[in-house]
């Protein structure tokens, strides 16, 4: 007991912060989680994992692109199910429990590469950012990608440092589970290649070749992330590499100029801010403050530094980042935030620890809390409870099924009737498959918002349906539900 009081005595700062984060990922959460097509989705892929209907070997789809993901997160997340009695909640509730975990590996992590400070005010950066609380509030693949990023970056410094067998197929598994939250992993891929060939080529020139050890150690980095991406390769290599060629596609249709290029690498150093800190910068302070980063980078470069390692990687992804010149929505900059976050913690640790320098870091750390507190909707905002709304809807139209041959689809946004879809299945009435080519007796269609032509859209599950008749129509909160037939 007083070993433990002792823990906490000297920890109790960080021990509050943590606590203070795990309670801003669970608060009120049932209420405001965010349950939609996506999440409907991907409820019911967990669902037939844990009833062994179906063991998916790819991922869901990307938003932009149609890139497919590898299904890494569907396994990963689909325990949770199982453990809430197949409450969709319970998904998002497996994400905000590892997202908590997440502020303790940050600290342990950054206490070994840095020092206890800088890892303290990283992990309360964590702890209150409204950008990455929002992520881990509700189930999605890449929400998950800011632990994953941190652990394969802390994996491939330890791989240089301590030339350890387990560290190199800890990264190469790592990547692997990474890209399979989100492609926006692959920008880590370049600069960590470069470090590696950067190390193997010193080692080369200190021995004058290669030793049996190293190679056995980057075989294996190779072999982990081939063998749990192999569900994803043979995917590829069966449909003439679909996912290669949408994926190249996406880059080449988002602009190829040299000066779209420059505009949206800088873009992105703005939008992190933007997302970072909840602050409009003036855009010059942002150019100068990416140009500091690199002035840094440029100071440390001829010597061993773990900031050296992590602005690297960092500056990197972001150049990776410039070759897609589309919108830059806050998922998008996901791998980005645990990098940053640390880099800005380092340089708010003053070396001398003066009364002045001491006030500016506590300055800073309560304008951060203050701009991303404004950013919590649990707060002061009634919930949305799209869970219970989905499970209403299901339930009307559970109640008004005639026959076993019945389909649901959604306007304007056709694929959002997942969530309901799922109640339906758990329930015994399961619809037909969507985009079936089966003919169905019944078509239920939830008019999500105005919907001026039933019969007669042209929306495909629509169209090939077919309908003459409505023989039903229902309103559950606002919404409006159609029962069609031939």
């Amino acid at each position: 007991m007083r070993r433990i009081t002792n823990i906490v005595a000297k920890n109790w700062i960080l021990i509050v912060v943590i606590l203070v984060g795990i309670f801003l990922r669970f608060y009120r959460l049932e209420g405001f989680v965010t349950f939609l097509g996506d999440q409907g989705r991907d409820v019911i892929i967990a669902k037939r994992i844990l009833t062994l209907e179906h063991l998916p070997a790819i991922g869901a789809p990307t938003s932009i692109g149609q890139v497919y993901l590898g299904p890494f997160y569907y396994y990963f997340i689909t325990p949770w199910l199982l453990l809430f009695n197949y409450q969709p909640v319970g998904l998002a509730f497996g994400v905000a429990f590892f997202s908590s975990i997440y502020l303790l590996i940050n600290y342990l992590i950054v206490k070994e590469l840095f020092n206890k400070r800088i890892s303290l005010i990283s992990t309360l950066f964590l702890s209150f950012s409204s950008v990455l609380i929002d992520f881990s509030r509700y189930s999605w693949n890449p929400n998950l990608l800011p632990l994953f990023t941190l652990l394969t970056v802390y994996f491939a410094i330890k791989s240089l440092e301590t030339n350890k067998w387990y560290f190199f197929a800890l990264l190469g598994t790592f990547i692997s589970f990474s890209i399979q939250l989100h492609y926006l992993a692959l920008f880590l891929i370049p600069p960590i290649a470069v470090l590696f060939a950067n190390d193997l080529i010193k080692k080369i020139k200190q021995s004058g070749n290669i030793t049996m050890k190293q190679f056995s150690n980057y075989l294996l980095m190779i072999f982990s992330f081939i063998f749990f991406s192999s569900p994803l390769i043979v995917f590829d290599l069966r449909h003439n590499f679909l996912n290669s060629k949408n994926f190249i596609n996406l880059f080449r249709s988002s602009g190829s100029s040299f000066l779209t290029k420059v505009n949206s690498f800088f873009d992105s150093f703005y939008y992190l801010n933007l997302y970072s800190f909840n602050i409009d910068l003036n855009k010059i302070f942002v150019y100068l403050l990416m140009l500091f980063l690199f002035m840094i980078l440029f100071t440390l470069i001829i010597k061993k530094s773990h900031l050296k390692t992590l602005l690297f990687i960092f500056l990197l992804a972001i150049l990776g980042m410039s070759l897609y010149s589309g919108p830059k929505h806050p998922h998008y900059l996901v791998i980005l935030y645990p990098l940053y976050y640390i880099i800005i913690g380092y340089f708010l640790d003053f070396p001398k620890g003066t009364i002045l320098e001491k006030f500016l870091t506590i300055f800073f750390i309560i304008g951060f809390i203050f701009l991303n507190f404004q950013k919590y909707p649990y707060f002061n905002r009634q919930p949305n409870n799209q869970i219970s709304f989905a499970k209403s809807i299901a339930k009307k139209i559970f109640d008004n099924v005639g026959d076993k041959k019945y389909t649901v689809t959604a306007l304007p946004e056709k694929y959002s009737d997942s969530s309901y879809r799922y109640f339906l299945e758990i329930w015994g009435k399961r619809a037909e498959e969507k985009d079936s080519i089966e003919k169905t007796n019944e078509l239920f269609v939830v008019c999500e918002k105005k919907c001026p032509l039933i019969i007669g859209n042209p929306q495909w599950d629509i169209a090939f349906f077919a309908p003459n008749k409505i023989i039903g129509e229902w309103e559950v909160a606002g919404v409006k539900i159609y029962k069609l037939v031939r």
